[in-house]
């Protein structure tokens, strides 16, 4: 039994990228609501389409795909509905490897060609422009025709220049830039390959690959095979956030998904940290967080390095609980960052060693220089805060100055997406806030009052 998971590299490098859901959604995706709540088939009525779908994926499977989960129509467009109360861990679909495209489906001939380092989901991109340059005539015209079309899709890679200036201050931005330029270099490689087959690809243009691309980088999932797209599951929660299970059967030839739950936008931010180049202890810190694991870089499309160590901020629910959603890892690293000697340091080693191994998981025993530690976060959240703060004030003014009153999709998106980064940092900045308060002493209190007042080029508010 192999443990797989959905691919999620739609404006990301990363298999697994939660920053931004709406930039992967399309107009014409299959929701799943796999809460008992969810309206029932029967509230929805399924047109012919759906039918001839589920006809074809029964036939090609050579069996039943789910008895849980009903495709129909809602208010949203074509849905999945749970047709019974689904639990957590409990499978709600298998498909057979026969009902799945893999890169496996290019022929031999064009396989030889393809040079070596061309990565997965660019081969499995080739496959799914041959099924449909074959049209009708494709053993898999069905699922190719149903899914989403260059218009239908909003995944930011087709953004323009001035729609990307929305959320310059997001991490979409660059990595949006950097993997446009990935799959540029892609298929300036392919593209010769590819004209050399026009039978197989007709006139295929550096569009076109991009939105086989981002099909397979918003719907495939990491399998023993590489990479797969798998019709029907694909279908549930293809935003890039899921954290469905896909069990891959090699025996039986058969892969299961196991129930998840769903994740909210915004719901999680990229906070990117290093140390500061001027610092007299640059080298000895750099060494140490090295030695423990550390640096985590970013790894971009394009193989290379985001500067800075990148960790994940989810929502804090409370201000004045655990501080959940705030990695420790994250406040350790900037335990170390806020160390002024050479003796505070190896401090920090001596006491990992005696205790799990792992380095300044424990507050510091110098208040003074906790409450430095998480000061040190916060300025770097207030700079972000203000950043998205300046940016949705933007925002506004093109929304005023649509005369008709109306929005663009994109803008809306962008605005969405800004709103819940914003709501994420807020509420991480008031938990190391009210942290760093709670340890302080008047005079300790003031090391961070001026440096870090929320007055800001945007609202100016936490709450």
């Amino acid at each position: 039994m192999q443990v797989g998971v959905r691919i999620a590299r739609l404006s990301s490098s990363r298999f697994r990228s939660p920053h931004f859901p709406l930039l992967s959604t399309t107009s014409r995706r299959l929701r799943c609501n796999l809460s008992p709540s969810a309206a029932s088939p029967e509230e929805c009525e399924l047109n012919e389409e759906s039918d001839k779908f589920l006809r074809w994926l029964r036939q090609k499977a050579g069996s039943e795909i789910s008895s849980v989960l009903s495709l129909g129509n809602s208010i949203y467009g074509r849905s999945l509905f749970a047709s019974k109360n689904i639990k957590s861990g409990e499978c709600i679909l298998k498909v057979p490897y026969i009902a799945q495209i893999t890169s496996e489906n290019i022929s031999r001939e064009i396989k030889l060609l393809l040079p070596r380092d061309i990565e997965n989901v660019s081969r499995l991109a080739v496959v799914l422009l041959a099924e449909k340059k074959h049209g009708e005539y494709s053993g898999w015209a069905t699922y190719v025709n149903s899914l989403p079309s260059i218009d239908e899709m909003h995944n930011a890679i087709f953004w323009s220049k001035d729609e990307l200036e929305l959320v310059r201050d997001s991490a979409i931005y660059q990595e949006t830039i950097n993997l446009q330029a990935h799959i540029k270099k892609e298929y300036s490689v392919l593209g010769p390959v590819l004209e050399q087959f026009p039978y197989d690809f007709g006139d295929v243009h550096l569009m076109d690959f991009m939105h086989a691309y981002a099909l397979v980088t918003s719907r495939a999932w990491d399998t023993s095979k590489g990479v797969s797209l798998i019709p029907f599951a694909d279908f549930l929660n293809h935003d890039g956030t899921c954290d469905a299970v896909l069990l891959s059967d090699v025996h039986e030839e058969i892969s299961e998904v196991i129930a998840d739950r769903d994740y909210a936008v915004g719901e999680q931010v990229q906070l990117l940290m290093d140390i500061p180049s001027h610092d007299p202890l640059y080298g000895m810190k750099s060494e140490i967080l090295k030695k423990h694991c550390w640096p985590r870089t970013t790894t971009n499309a394009d193989k290379s390095n985001t500067s800075g160590n990148s960790f994940v901020v989810k929502e804090v629910k409370s201000a004045i609980g655990k501080g959940k959603g705030i990695p420790q890892a994250l406040r350790a690293f900037a335990r170390v960052l806020s160390a002024t000697s050479v003796e505070e340091l190896q401090s920090l080693i001596t006491e990992a060693t005696e205790n799990d191994g792992r380095l300044a998981r424990r507050p510091l025993k110098s208040n003074e220089r906790e409450i430095q530690a998480h000061c040190i976060l916060c300025s770097r959240l207030l700079h972000m805060i203000q950043g998205h703060d300046v940016a949705l004030k933007k925002l506004k003014s093109v929304d005023a100055s649509d005369c008709n009153g109306r929005q663009s999709l994109r803008t809306r998106m962008a605005r969405d997406l800004l709103n819940g980064e914003l709501r994420v940092m807020k509420s991480a900045y008031a938990w190391l806030t009210n942290y760093y308060t709670s340890l302080s002493v008047p005079k300790e209190a003031s090391l961070c009052s001026e440096e870090f007042s929320l007055t800001s080029a945007g609202d100016g508010e936490l709450g």
